[in-house]
């Protein structure tokens, strides 16, 4: 059930965060991006905050996407 519960705010917050970041991406890299993001940005607002709830964890899953969109933008491969 956990896992579940992941991918679906996973997939919520990579909706959330690709369109506040402003970049066009397949559904795959979205859903890979929120769900990835979400394992990030939850622990770590969980760990440092110390905050507990789906809330939290939404919040920390948006911010930990659009951590990796900027990263991706960032360091990611150059297109010309």
């Amino acid at each position: 059930m956990p896992i579940l519960g992941l991918l679906i705010v996973g997939i919520a917050a990579g909706f959330i965060a690709t369109r506040l970041m402003r970049i066009e991406a397949d559904a795959v890299t979205t859903i890979a991006i929120g769900v990835f993001g979400a394992l990030a940005g939850g622990l770590v607002l969980r760990f440092l905050a110390m905050i507990t709830g789906w809330a939290a964890g939404f919040v920390g899953a948006v911010l930990g996407a659009m951590f990796l969109i900027w990263l991706w933008r960032t360091y990611g491969p150059k297109r010309f």
